[in-house]
């Protein structure tokens, strides 16, 4: 086993740091490291944390890391902000608004860039994800970037996917019904101190049982409704319990390793796909042909993206 696979695995904090770090930037080490990480994993609870934005996630997020910590629990927060599709920058702030955490060696906090991808998740976040699963952390929140209702990859990661709405945004839970409403195992009301949210809890049970699903996910587990403030921290205790219970009710039966099993498929899927374009790729670059020339045929009309895909995809490897 390499050395920085076995700092992981003792916890070293700067080790975990530098392997997501070669995670983020796709090199080769951070692969075998990964491969020698695997059979040491998949023992962390892994809870989502999604939401329209200002729906107060990075404020439920870190109250939820106080609440585990005073129960004992060792914590690891991915924190997902958007990239610039110009720069290619990204304002990480969400290690800067959970400053109250950043000396307790029991929490482990980055925040990443989405690089791009859609639904609202980081290609690196599972992996990520991952490391911190092996250095012993037993709860990971991962808090993605809160683009609407595009943003339901977290289902495909997290074993228990919480959706932060908040009342008075007037069109908020119509902007989210056709696609994070599906995808929540649990609502959380947060700024319920507002008027209007009991108004939101009655539209969002109205909402389930429009969807057929009557207060329940696909597998008969009963949707709760947590009403919170999370700047008070009120109501933490209750979110957290029912995420306690949805866990449970996973592990007393086959829904855990369901859900380990469509993460899996998940993450074979988004491996192949970034195999197969780097070979497409290598293989039009050996035939003299670069990406931008390409791109620069195709919008003036003199070939087709399929032309170019089927050409690339037939090259002999």
């Amino acid at each position: 086993m390499t050395a920085l696979a076995d700092r992981v695995l003792a916890g070293d904090v700067r080790a975990a740091a530098r392997l997501m770090r070669l995670i983020d930037d796709a090199q080769p080490e951070a692969e075998a490291a990964l491969r020698e990480l695997w059979p040491r994993t998949g023992r962390a609870q892994i809870v989502g944390i999604t939401g329209n934005p200002g729906a107060g996630k990075s404020t439920l997020v870190d109250r939820l890391v106080a609440l585990l910590r005073a129960r004992g629990k060792t914590v690891g927060v991915l924190a997902v902000d958007p990239t610039s599709p110009f720069t290619g920058g990204a304002i990480l702030g969400d290690r800067i608004r959970m400053q109250d955490h950043a000396l307790d060696t029991g929490v482990f906090i980055r925040s990443m860039a989405t690089r791009g991808q859609l639904g609202g998740l980081s290609r690196a976040t599972s992996d990520c994800a991952r490391v911190l699963d092996a250095m012993g952390k037993e709860v990971v929140l991962i808090e993605t970037v809160g683009v609407g209702q595009d943003e339901v990859e977290i289902c495909r990661l997290a074993h228990t996917t919480v959706v932060v709405v908040v009342p008075g945004l007037g069109d908020d839970i119509q902007a989210i019904k056709a696609g994070i409403l599906e995808v929540a195992d649990l609502f959380a009301v947060n700024k319920s101190d507002r008027e209007g949210a009991d108004r939101t809890v009655r539209d969002l049970r109205s909402m389930l049982e429009l969807n057929h699903v009557v207060g329940k996910d696909q597998g008969g587990h009963e949707i709760a409704i947590v009403k919170c403030v999370a700047s008070r921290g009120e109501g933490i205790e209750e979110l957290w319990n029912a995420i306690e219970a949805h866990y449970r009710w996973l592990r007393g039966g086959d829904g855990l390793l369901a859900r380990e099993t469509q993460r899996a498929r998940h993450e074979l899927v988004e491996v192949l796909r970034e195999r197969l374009l780097r070979v497409a790729l290598d293989r039009l670059a050996q035939n003299g042909a670069r990406l931008d020339d390409l791109a620069l045929r195709i919008a003036r009309r003199e070939t087709d993206p399929y032309s170019v895909a089927d050409e690339a995809a037939s090259f002999p490897p």
